[in-house]
């Protein structure tokens, strides 16, 4: 099982997209990029799912976690282009509270710097 993770940042906008299936053998190669990102008050950070075909709750948990970070960084995250599935995985948690969700909305990653 694999995950990809691109990354596309410009001064306080990060964009990036996830590709895969998100479960215990996937969940720290993502949480290990996540951390690798600068995070700093103002930084606005967009994360796509559209294309993430499956996440259990050790996926959740990297999220959680990133989440947290973010907050305390006073920086912004966003949740986008998450399935039907995936939505209603993040409103049984109480998730979907915490963290802002768009279901529409997709990234669009240009293919300089990638």
């Amino acid at each position: 099982m694999n995950i990809i993770f691109q990354v596309q940042e410009s001064e306080q906008v990060i964009r990036g997209m996830i590709e895969g299936e998100l479960d215990t053998f996937t969940a720290p190669q993502l949480k290990e990029e996540l951390e690798a990102m600068e995070l700093a008050e103002g930084v606005y950070v967009e994360i796509d799912l559209s294309k993430l075909n499956y996440m259990d709750s050790t996926g959740l948990g990297v999220f959680v976690g990133f989440y947290k970070r973010a907050k305390r960084e006073q920086a912004s995250v966003k949740l986008v282009g998450l399935s039907s599935r995936l939505r209603r995985l993040f409103e049984i948690t109480g998730l979907s509270d915490l963290m802002e969700i768009e279901n529409e909305k997709r990234v669009e990653l240009s293919n300089e710097g990638i």
